[in-house]
Formats: structure tokens, sequence, C-alpha cells
């Protein structure tokens, strides 16, 4: 089996145990996750109709906010796009909101196009990036229809790409691309959308090369990048060694053990927190068959776990 490959090599850890010491505030936010009036506020009623142009063309009914809180609505409640306007159009009237609720069209052909921000708190002090990507399955056959005509056709999904602030477990930036994108090329999207002084990048192997040292230095001047090297990797010939000439050396005094615990690789266990965060709360799929609207979709997805993480998350600490 492959969790056996290599076994006598792999080093051996006792099973860490933890202990949440803020349950009763964790378990408030737990809760809250719920409250309609948290994904529904009343910002975004009082802005839910757009304003009226001036100019010549057509006139729009519903704001872009209008249209992201119906499909983040979506996101947390698991809908579908018919459903979703059934339940919009019940929350309105039992808060008794005047307002027009758009059709199922509506959604799907606004989201296309809709520009999403990430919703994070900014913060003053440099942040540290983790960095990491996972496939999400996409619309298609299905994996029943290839067993049922005897074809097993190529399996498709889409790559999403994320960058999480290690102090506050928040999506800072996110992308989706196809499956053929690699690592490496969805890192300067990622970086762009980092407005914020960052202090360090943390990401796995699969992200040891120059071009990334290259995208961090030029975004953000100055981070340290925490990238262990590949097992063949050797140090350049250049008279002032590098960032990763540097792990090259630490790895070779201090072993790859010793270099994670002295470099603060082991907080890059975040970024795969967050990776199951989104998967457990949101889903392993795509609801959308588009990719501008899969997009869309996985921008708001990212906003509303950083919606959770802001009404409380647990503090845990290691019992010994």
């Amino acid at each position: 089996m492959p969790n056996k490959l290599n076994d006598d090599r792999r080093h051996k850890f006792k099973k860490m145990r933890y202990r949440v010491t803020n349950w009763p505030q964790y378990d408030a936010a737990l809760v809250r996750r719920g409250d309609l009036t948290v994904w529904l506020t009343e910002e975004a009623v009082t802005a839910w109709h757009s304003p009226r142009r001036t100019g010549r063309g057509g006139q729009r009914i519903y704001s872009d906010l209008a249209i992201e809180t119906g499909l983040a609505l979506r996101v947390v409640l698991r809908l579908a796009l018919r459903q979703t306007e059934g339940a919009l159009r019940s929350i309105a009237g039992l808060l008794g909101a005047v307002i027009k609720v758009p059709d199922h069209t509506t959604f799907s052909r606004r989201s296309a196009h809709l520009t999403i921000l990430p919703q994070t708190v900014k913060r003053d002090e440099p942040i540290h990036l983790l960095i990491d990507s996972t496939g999400l399955k996409i619309y298609g056959e299905g994996e029943w229809l290839d067993q049922k005509h005897g074809v097993r056709a190529r399996r498709r999904w889409r790559e999403l790409h994320i960058a999480v602030d290690a102090d506050t477990h928040e999506v800072r930036a996110c992308e989706l691309t196809p499956d053929d994108v690699g690592d490496v090329t969805a890192v300067p999207d990622l970086l762009d959308q980092v407005k914020d002084p960052v202090a360090a990048v943390i990401a796995d192997g699969a992200y040891d090369g120059q071009p990334v040292y290259d995208d961090v230095a030029a975004n953000h001047p100055g981070a340290a990048i925490i990238i262990p090297p590949r097992s063949t990797a050797v140090a350049g010939q250049n008279e002032n060694p590098t960032q990763r000439d540097r792990h090259l050396e630490a790895i070779a005094k201090h072993g790859r053990r010793g270099w994670q615990q002295q470099s603060g690789y082991g907080r890059r266990s975040l970024v795969e927190t967050a990776m199951f965060r989104y998967k457990t709360i949101i889903g392993r799929r795509l609801h959308a068959r588009t990719r501008s609207n899969q997009q869309t979709e996985a921008k708001i997805a990212c906003n509303v776990l950083n919606r959770m993480a802001s009404l409380g998350m647990p503090v845990s600490v290691r019992v010994k």
C-alpha cells in the first residue's frame, strides 16, 4: 500500500492531543453561523436595488451586493438556484423587507461577471501567508455512468489555490484554475490579491523553484520564504547565499526535521486545515457549470469561511 512505502525511513510521531480552552465562546459562534441575519444584513437590504442610471442603456434592478448576498446564502444552505430564489422570497417576507428577489436565471447570468473581493480584516502587522491547493469536482457524467457503459472517462476537476493568514485563519486570496495549471503558475495571482505587508510565505515542496522566489520578492520584498527544497537540490555557486541556499545548509546541518522546527514550517498544516474546513462546510464539488460562474462560487465560498471565522474560532492548547 502507498502509506507503507518507505515506512522504515519515516519519522515516528506520537499522536498529539489538544484541548479547546474557549469552548463556550466557540460554541456560541457555531450557533451564530446559522443565523440568517449574519448573511442577510441590514446593509445588504439597504443597498439591494441598483441605483438608477442617468445615461442610455438598460437599467439593472439588483445591485451586485444583492446578487452576492443571494449566492452566499446559497453556499451556506447548500441550495440550488431555484431553491435559493424561494428561500430569499420567504426570508424577505418573514423579515418584512420590501425588496424584489432575483430569479434563478438572473443569479446565473449576473454571477458570470460579478467581481468578488476578499472579505478580510486589514492588519497593521505583517502576516504569515500559507499557500496550498486542492481539487474540486465539477459537473460531469459521473463515475456511475462511466461504469454503466464500461468506459472510463477522464476525471475532470478544478484546482482551488488559496493563501491563508496563519494567525486569523482567514483566506486572504483564492484562485480557481483548470486542472492543468500548476501550483507555481498560480502564485503571482495569489500574491497580487494580498495588499497587506507579508512577513513570510510558507508552502510545501511543490512550490520549490526560482519563479516562486522571484514572485515573492517582486510583490513583497523582504518576506521570508519557507519552502522545503527537493531532495536532489544543490546550493548555488554565488558568493551571496540565497534563502534557498540557507535552507539547504540548515537541512545538511540539522536534518529536515530540525530545519522544520527552526524555520516554523510546521505552521503550513494550518492551510491543510483550511482545505478540510472548505470541503467539510462548503463541499467537495462545484455546483456551477461554467468556468466563470465556478470562479465566482469559489470566491464567495472563501468569503463565507472568512465570515464564519470572524464569528469565533477555537483556541486549543496541546495536552502533554
